[in-house]
């Protein structure tokens, strides 16, 4: 069997959940890693197999490949798709895909010149809990929505930065973002409000430590997120939403599906994770294409985080009813 060779720019934790799944799919080589920390790409080939790299550029100049991820963190993201996209290989990229919305602009025109694969790690959209929420929903639409996202402050220090991390909208409430576009549709509007508390523990830390936000869609869906990074421990990641006679909570293991007999609950079967790779592998292999967030739509996601990150600036609602066909 000819394998797809792949190579990673970017050898941390993400990169890590990534290879511990392709490493099991027959039809995959795992041919080389690149990160600026050279000792972590080094370490990762030790463990897969495959040539370290200090360079994203020396690694795409030397290598043979057919695929690449991309997996930095998110101020690393533009050279090196740019870099991907010039030699002509499909990429699978982490969110969120840029800093700002000019880069994933510019990298979405390209990749759709290039007419390219590429897939997003949105992985939320490969849980069986949300396709059994999405059919629960086909002929009967939520009205209602609250998300989540109730965190602690992760330990890398590039995230306690506004222009390092986008923030935790941008980082990490991303992907309650993309959930609600994925089960409701295209965002119409946005109002944001964030505050920000000193923590010495968080010495230099800038980035909002809550947030919140009213979206509407045009499908006439409303509702609201909150976010915060105060917390000690994880305490609740996930969307509720109402629909007429039903209730749902959803979370990236289980949902809850009430209505009015009870609240029985349901584990999440399989992993999201394999389920998004094996797509991205199969697509780049010439199989049907089933990759669930492109470039292209994971922009869309991209565009209506950043939007609420402004309005929380400005105190401005902020709509992308101009833009989201673009």
């Amino acid at each position: 069997m000819e394998k797809t060779r792949l190579g990673f720019i970017g050898a941390g934790g993400i990169a890590m959940r990534h290879l511990g799944v392709l490493r099991q799919f027959e039809d995959v080589a795992l041919a080389a890693f690149a990160d600026t920390d050279f000792g972590r790409a080094e370490a990762v080939a030790a463990e897969h197999g495959g040539k370290a790299y200090a360079d994203h550029r020396a690694l795409l100049d030397n290598e043979e490949l057919d695929a690449v991820y991309i997996c930095v963190p998110p101020f690393a993201h533009g050279e090196a798709e740019r870099d991907v996209i010039a030699r002509k290989l499909p990429f699978f990229v982490e969110k969120p895909i840029a800093l700002d919305l000019a880069t994933g602009e510019d990298i979405a025109a390209k990749v759709k010149e290039a007419g390219l694969i590429t897939g997003v790690g949105y992985h939320w959209r490969y849980l069986d809990t949300v396709e059994e929420a999405r059919n629960l929903l086909a002929d009967n639409p939520a009205q209602l929505f609250s998300g989540y996202w109730l965190d602690q402050t992760p330990p890398p220090t590039w995230w306690w930065k506004k222009d390092m991390s986008g923030g935790q909208v941008v980082e990490q409430t991303t992907h309650i973002i993309d959930l609600t576009r994925f089960l409701f549709g295209d965002v119409t509007e946005v109002t944001g409000l964030a505050s920000h508390k000193a923590r010495p523990d968080f010495p230099d830390l800038d980035v909002p430590t809550a947030s919140t936000a009213s979206l509407r869609f045009a499908n006439g869906t409303i509702g609201n997120l909150a976010s915060t990074c105060l917390l000690r421990w994880g305490h609740r990641v996930g969307l509720h939403l109402f629909a007429d006679g039903l209730a749902i909570e959803l979370s990236d293991r289980e949902i809850m599906v009430d209505t009015g007999h009870g609240r029985p609950v349901r584990g999440a079967h399989g992993d999201p994770v394999w389920h998004e790779d094996r797509d991205f592998i199969d697509a780049v292999r010439g199989g049907e294409n089933r990759i669930r967030c492109s470039y292209e739509e994971a922009l869309k996601t991209h565009r209506v985080a950043l939007a609420i990150a402004q309005s929380a600036e400005t105190g401005k609602p902020v709509s992308l009813t101009a833009t989201k066909e673009a």
